[in-house]
């Protein structure tokens, strides 16, 4: 073999060698080592690592929203009524108003008539609004509380109106408070004039009860 054919076989190997170090596959042990540094045994472990965690992330997501809906169930609880009709009181001298559902989230209060019922104690944001057209100096309303046979006063709504004129026009009367109401108590709104004239229309004359 000539000095140039020897070259020549010479580089062929040199190459081919170069080309199997190049593409020789991963040693095993190496990548064991890699694993055992990197504390797991390979991507199967790694993959069962990770899964609990998303698996927790969602529970969590699933758990918030159930609380979520927990709370809007439990609370925010109202009842907003409209009236029905007016009666007379002569023997206390005042006018009682008797209400309907207008509309209701829950069963925390119940009405029947003039008086509503508290179901489920708690801390309630009382509204109530009456349109007068009663030509008096002063007309209001009054929502009282009975527990037990013990009678408080908890809002008042007092509104100075026109005297000695027919054609004065109505007159609102707008109050709103924050009370604690034990269960079994009763409200009941009445204005304390006998035959109070009204206007007895559901956007004029309301009452309201929100559980907060």
């Amino acid at each position: 073999m000539t000095f140039l054919q020897w070259t020549h076989v010479w580089m062929l190997r040199a190459e081919i060698t170069e080309i199997k170090h190049r593409f020789r596959p991963r040693d095993t042990q190496d990548s064991a080592m890699c694993c055992a540094c990197c504390g797991v045994s390979g991507y199967d472990g790694f993959s069962e690592r990770k899964t609990p965690k998303g698996n927790r992330d969602k529970r969590d997501v699933t758990e918030l929203k159930k609380q979520r809906q927990k709370r809007n169930t439990e609370h925010h609880m109202f009842l907003h009524l409209v009236p029905v009709s007016s009666q007379s009181c002569n023997d206390r001298d005042t006018t009682v108003l008797s209400w309907a559902v207008g509309q209701s989230r829950g069963n925390a209060l119940q009405v029947s008539g003039d008086t509503v019922t508290v179901v489920t104690e708690g801390t309630y944001f009382i509204y109530s609004q009456v349109l007068y057209k009663h030509n008096t100096l002063v007309m209001g309303h009054v929502i009282t509380k009975n527990l037990k046979g013990a009678e408080s006063k908890l809002m008042k709504c007092l509104k100075s109106t026109p005297s000695n004129d027919s054609q004065s026009p109505p007159n609102t009367c707008y109050t709103a408070g924050i009370h604690f109401l034990e269960s079994g108590s009763t409200l009941q709104l009445s204005i304390p004039r006998r035959s109070a004239e009204l206007i007895l229309t559901a956007h004029a004359t309301f009452m309201g009860i929100l559980n907060i």
